[in-house]
């Protein structure tokens, strides 16, 4: 399906224009506030200019009961203004986070294992940046010109003097992000790259220990943080000469502005009222230059959330609900698959065509790396082929809602994922909890008096993962979990890798109720006692299918070569694979 470029950047201006009617109101309690922010200024000249010449102390007291009260008001503005940003910010937080959990689902399938976490990540850094100080300085910096020309009345060398430094800091402003900017990306760059090696290295801690890698592991880990802090370092150095040349420049001015204020008192030129007023007008004309500067890096980070967030968005358009279709019976199609190792550019898998009828059982097999997990995941639609398609009862996966899909196809990957929660949860797909149906899968798989030892059997919770389960615990929980309602179509890959005697019996006793039930059947293994009972073997050889037929003839004619003593037939020693089968019936 085609995008348009600039669709992930009309998604955040769409969420962003939805809340146009609070932004607007922002910008009205940020107007009224900032002229309320006159009021001290006022107050000072009206003491200095009449109380003090007047002598009268209740001018004194209604002028100091008004600008209490505008005080109060105030008040009430900056919280009302503080609860509308929060809002927005949860609103759009809430209107985005949908997409950008499914852009990052799809980027997961797609080998991108980091992406998840970057992008909600990046969502949470925009809505810290929007309901931040941050916005409150994009919203009051367009008022220092008022407080400007207020000065300007006062005097025009006032205003000269305030125009010379607001520019001053400006350009020191400018310099800041011009001398740091370079530096904070490629730190940042080099602190994700050192997390995420530091997260997938630290996820083998028991290699790691049993075999004496940690000095090895840290060194590498260390090489990219090192990086980072050499030029996370370099930046804050720049930035901490430039901050502190901006505040010195700031406190001379306020002193340069009393200071030729009270020249220009002398003179005659000007009230004393207005000489301190200018001062006071003179620290809000420059409160805007001193909150850019200090939100100039969060605007920055903001940025490129916002621009990896567009990128993911515009890369991975919106899932679209297909019209439903029937429940699918288990008739199976692959036609010329072609597709590439995850995350990767090396084929994997090239015109891969076959078919089977509803109700048929197929084994894969074939030599490590010859592409038979992937063609597992294409199967059930948890990776999206490079050409070709996979078709059940007739319709390509893509033309099935995913989610009515879902619960016709049952997946056992070779890496056994269990999710945070009970163990009647996992099974029932973390959906609503049919204790009939879970105890039902839970028998077909052969774990349910495993599961009733556990301390508090079906509610048993696991952690993520399916932390304080073994190997072959999960592996049988998870085989249940795909057997749950009896899918159509059942896609197992090596499902006996962790099982014992107990759970391998178990395992063909499934099959065996699966093969009744008229459920199709697609499964990676070695084991000749679960290959034998299959209707029909496919060997794969470097990503292309070597044999393919019913499983006596093609367990025939692998064992064919082994069994001769002269050379090998032409297609076996093109493969470089051979199979042979003892009497036992185990693969050698």
């Amino acid at each position: 399906m085609s995008t348009p470029r600039n669709a992930a950047a009309d998604e955040l201006w769409q969420a962003l224009k939805s809340c146009r009617g609070g932004l607007g109101n922002i910008a009205l309690f940020t107007a009224v506030a900032n002229v309320l922010m006159l009021a001290p200024a006022l107050y000072m000249l009206q003491v200095y200019d009449r109380v003090l010449s007047s002598g009268n102390e209740m001018t004194l007291l209604m002028l100091s009961l008004m600008v209490l009260g505008l005080f109060a008001f105030m008040g009430v503005l900056e919280w009302l203004r503080s609860l509308v940003v929060i809002r927005l910010g949860t609103r759009m937080d809430l209107q985005l986070n949908p997409r950008v959990f499914d852009a990052a689902y799809q980027a997961s399938l797609d080998g991108h294992k980091g992406s998840a976490q970057q992008a909600l990540g990046d969502l949470t850094q925009l809505r810290q940046f929007a309901t931040g100080q941050a916005l409150f300085a994009f919203f009051d910096a367009p008022w220092f010109p008022l407080y400007l020309l207020v000065i300007f009345l006062f005097s025009p060398w006032l205003g000269l003097l305030a125009v010379v430094g607001t520019l001053l800091l400006a350009g020191l402003a400018w310099l800041n992000e011009r001398l740091t900017h370079g530096e904070f990306i490629e730190a940042g760059r080099l602190s994700q790259q050192a997390m995420q090696q530091a997260s997938g290295n630290l996820g083998n801690a028991e290699a790691i220990a049993a075999m004496g890698m940690l000095g090895a592991v840290r060194q590498r880990w260390s090489l990219l943080h090192h990086g980072f802090l050499a030029r996370q370092n370099l930046g804050s150095e720049r930035s901490a000469a430039i901050t502190a040349v901006s505040k010195s420049v700031r406190l001379a001015l306020q002193s340069l502005v009393l200071g030729l204020g009270a020249w220009l008192a002398l003179e005659h030129l000007i009230s004393p009222g207005m000489m301190i007023a200018g001062s006071i007008l003179m620290a809000r004309v420059l409160a805007p230059i001193d909150q850019l500067i200090g939100v100039w890096r969060q605007w920055g980070s903001a940025r490129q959330s916002a621009e990896r967030l567009g990128l993911l968005l515009r890369r991975y358009p919106p899932l679209t609900s297909a019209m439903p279709l029937p429940a699918p019976q288990g008739r199976l199609r692959v036609e010329q698959l072609h597709a590439r190792v995850p995350g990767g550019q090396r084929v994997c898998l090239s015109g891969i065509d076959f078919e089977l009828a509803a109700g048929e059982s197929l084994g894969l097999i074939g030599a490590s790396g010859s592409g038979k997990s992937t063609l597992a995941r294409l199967l059930v639609g948890a990776a999206n082929p490079e050409s070709g398609k996979v078709c059940l009862d007739g319709a390509a996966l893509d033309q099935w809602d995913r989610q009515a899909l879902g619960e016709h196809i049952g997946y056992l990957p070779q890496d056994v994922q269990l999710f945070a929660g009970s163990i009647a949860d996992n099974i029932a797909r973390l959906g609503p909890v049919d204790a009939s149906e879970v105890v039902a899968a839970a028998q077909l798989a052969g774990v349910h008096e495993l599961i009733l030892q556990l301390p508090q059997g079906y509610d048993t919770l696991l952690g993520e993962g399916g932390a304080g389960l073994s190997g072959g615990q999960r592996q049988r929980i998870g085989l249940a979990r795909a057997l749950y309602r009896l899918p159509a179509l059942v896609v197992l890959d090596e499902p006996n890798a962790s099982l014992d005697e107990a759970g391998e019996r178990a395992l063909l006793a499934a099959l065996a109720e699966l093969k009744a039930r008229g459920r199709t059947l697609v499964m990676i293994s070695h084991k000749s006692s679960l290959l034998l009972g299959l209707d029909k073997l496919l060997v794969l050889h470097g990503g292309v299918i070597q044999q393919f037929g019913p499983t006596a003839r093609v367990l025939q004619a692998a064992a064919r070569p082994a069994a001769a003593s002269v050379a090998p037939p032409p297609t076996a020693a093109r493969s470089g694979v051979t199979y042979s089968f003892n009497q036992g019936g185990q693969r050698s």
